[in-house]
C-alpha cells in the first residue's frame, strides 16, 4: 500500500501537480482517503466512489456453477460486448451478477471495453495489498475528522464487495461531504447509470 501511495505522490510530483482534486474508485478510494490524510493540503477535493474508510462488504456464498460460469461470461463479453444472450444466460447466473445489478447491454459493454483490461493489468501487487488491508480490519475512520475539504462519497444500494452502508459510515465521518446512493445499482454503478454519475459529479466539482 506505501508503494502504491509513493508511486502517486511521485507522479504528481513529475507533472508539477500542486493541487488537485482526488477521485478513486474501489481500492482506488481507499488510496486517495490515504493521500489526503498524508497531505491534505495538497487536495482541493475529495471523491469516493464504491468504497470506504472501513470497507465491509456482505457477498452471499458463491456456489459452483457461479464460479464456473464467470470466466465463461466474461470471455464472451470481451469478445462480443454486451451480447444480450450471453448477459440473459451465462452473466446473470455468474459473479459478474454481484458487479452489475442492472444487466444492460451498456453497462457490459462498459465492462468489455474497460473493465476486463482494467483487471488484468492490475498489478497482483494491488489486489495482494487490497486483500492484506481488509485481512486485518483496515479502518481509518477515527482519522477522518481531520480532513476539511469537500468531499463526495457515491455508492449503489446493491453493492456487496463495499456495502452502501460502509460508505455512507464514510461521508458521515467526513466534516465537509455530500453523499448520494443510487438505487438498484452494485459495485459497477459508474457503468449502470453513468449519465447520473457523471452529473453529480460535475455538480460537485461547479462549485470548487
Amino acid at each position: 500500500m506505501e508503494d502504491h501511495l509513493l508511486d502517486l505522490e511521485y507522479l504528481l510530483d513529475q507533472y508539477g501537480i500542486g493541487n488537485c482534486i482526488l477521485l478513486g474508485w474501489s481500492l482506488g478510494g481507499i488510496l486517495a482517503l490515504e493521500l489526503a490524510l498524508r497531505n491534505p493540503s495538497r487536495y482541493s477535493g475529495l471523491i469516493i466512489i464504491a468504497s470506504a474508510a472501513r470497507p465491509f462488504g456482505n457477498h452471499p456464498r458463491t456456489p459452483w456453477q457461479e464460479l464456473l460460469l464467470t470466466p465463461v461470461a466474461a470471455a464472451l463479453n470481451y469478445f462480443i460486448p454486451g451480447w444480450e444472450w450471453n448477459i440473459n444466460n451465462l452473466a446473470k447466473r455468474s459473479l459478474l451478477r454481484y458487479l452489475i445489478f442492472q444487466p444492460t447491454p451498456t453497462a457490459y459493454r462498459y465492462l468489455a471495453t474497460d473493465g476486463t483490461l482494467a483487471y488484468l493489468q492490475t498489478s497482483w501487487g494491488a489486489h495482494r495489498a487490497l486483500r492484506e488491508a481488509l485481512k486485518k480490519g483496515y479502518n481509518r475512520l477515527d482519522d477522518l475528522g481531520t480532513l476539511e475539504i469537500p468531499s463526495l462519497v457515491l455508492a449503489g444500494s446493491e453493492d456487496c464487495h463495499i456495502t452502501a452502508e460502509s460508505s455512507l459510515e464514510t461521508a458521515k465521518k467526513l466534516k465537509n461531504s455530500q453523499w448520494h446512493c443510487y438505487p438498484n445499482t452494485a459495485h459497477l454503478f459508474p457503468w449502470e447509470v453513468p449519465g447520473q454519475v457523471l452529473k453529480d459529479i460535475d455538480d460537485f466539482l461547479a462549485v470548487r
